[in-house]
């Protein structure tokens, strides 16, 4: 199995006919993600990568039929109509990959999230990939790297780096450890679907043995995460390495939401907390194969 995604998810592009949309819709369809749909107003009746175009969400979902996921490539200042239009739709999954979404737009677009049942992954994400099966957003960049850096496997990787979630998977594969699903959360302050709840997505798949996760400082993503361990909602080994040890309060790291700030979301905060809960947190980046391999093998 996977989480999110895979080959039986519908899928629709908003903003197929740009740039990155066209560059992202071929990845998505070679890759093998069942593209149904694009949408870009005022560009309907045309075609990108065989993928039909369409003016509106609800024509699209009228003249395919229900569509699961929508992946955004709209510039910023347009997201909040975009994704709104797709969750009026009924489009339960959103894959927002633009960055500087303004975070009163996320937060409108998570109230109406809320009331209507849907989710968003985002704003500025690499997307989703379960190895073998389907990728949204632009993980891997080209099918075919996708295709050989990413295999199939027990361990889930959730991660705060677009960078670093591919990273964390190529350097697993060789050592002959696949994933199940590659989730990049999103690196601003405020996203829709954070470390803890990716967690418990993992937690139901059984076919995750064990999970990776990347975490920076700033926010309390994963202190959350410690604290579904410690409620055992969490049950699987967990496997952290979390960035930004050096910086100082005030600094931004790498990301928006990465910042130090009143003495909250401190590196040594999160490291302390993980591990007082049980979870195996590494000092390096490259430790994390080696911990993973570990693990699995006193589970197997």
């Amino acid at each position: 199995m996977a989480i999110l995604i895979d080959q039986s998810k519908r899928v629709l592009v908003q903003g197929i006919t740009g740039r990155e949309g066209m560059a992202r819709a071929k990845l998505m369809t070679e890759y093998g993600t069942q593209v149904v749909a694009g949408v870009t107003p005022g560009r309907g009746g045309e075609h990108v990568e065989g993928v039909p175009v369409y003016d509106t969400v609800l024509e699209a979902w009228e003249q395919v039929g229900p569509i699961d996921v929508s992946v955004l490539f709209i510039p910023a200042p347009l997201v909040r109509s975009a994704a709104l239009e797709a969750i009026d739709a009924g489009v339960k999954l959103l894959v927002i990959v633009p960055d500087r979404v303004p975070i009163y737009d996320v937060l409108s677009i998570a109230a109406r999230a809320k009331t209507t049942g849907a989710r968003f992954i985002g704003p500025n994400t690499l997307g989703v990939l379960s190895p073998g099966k389907a990728v949204l957003g632009m993980m891997g960049g080209r099918a075919a790297s996708a295709k050989s850096w990413f295999i199939p496997g027990p361990v889930g990787i959730s991660s705060r780096s677009g960078g670093i979630t591919s990273s964390i998977a190529y350097y697993l594969a060789r050592e002959g450890i696949g994933a199940t699903t590659l989730v990049h959360v999103g690196g601003d302050a405020v996203v829709g679907v954070p470390h803890p709840e990716v967690m418990l997505e993992f937690e139901r798949d059984p076919e995750t043995k064990a999970v990776v996760m990347f975490g920076e400082i700033g926010t309390s993503q994963e202190e959350r995460v410690a604290d579904l361990i410690e409620a055992g909602a969490f049950t699987k080994p967990l496997i952290a390495y979390i960035g930004g040890k050096a910086a100082k309060q005030g600094t931004r790291f790498s990301h928006a939401g990465a910042i130090v700030e009143g003495g909250r979301g401190t590196y040594e905060g999160k490291v302390e907390r993980l591990r007082e809960v049980g979870a195996t947190v590494v000092e390096s980046f490259m430790e994390l194969p080696r911990a993973t391999k570990d693990i699995l093998a006193k589970i197997s």
